[in-house]
């Protein structure tokens, strides 16, 4: 049985992820073509560990990239064997920006406090 990977949808419509990709797509075809294979790989409950993916904190998880700059994309499960995309970022470090996470949980706790019964 597979996961279904679906990207965050704020209340207004916007898809943050998505916009992440377009963006990434054409500043970096290569980094956009990995990070979307990945996302294909976590239907798979094997790349739900490292080197792929990895446990953060809160009910978080990271898909990672490594190429010229870090590419991560932080994503939760939802009841059903779904994993949602909530927030993608760049970086040089290996210490996701505080600010990044705190992105990612508010985007949790609204997807849940939404769609969770």
């Amino acid at each position: 049985m597979e996961f279904t990977v679906e990207f965050y949808e704020a209340a207004n419509g916007r898809v943050p992820v998505q916009e992440f990709l377009d963006e990434l797509k054409a500043s970096d075809p290569g980094d956009f073509a990995a990070v979307l294979a990945g996302l294909a790989k976590l239907r798979n409950r094997q790349y739900h560990r490292e080197p792929l993916s990895k446990a953060l904190n809160d009910g978080l998880f990271e898909l990672r990239h490594v190429g010229k700059l870090n590419t991560r994309v932080l994503w939760f499960f939802m009841k059903g064997r779904r994993i949602i995309a909530a927030h993608g970022i760049r970086n040089k470090g290996q210490v996701i920006p505080a600010r990044d996470l705190d992105t990612a949980r508010e985007r949790m706790r609204d997807w849940r406090k939404r769609f969770e019964k």
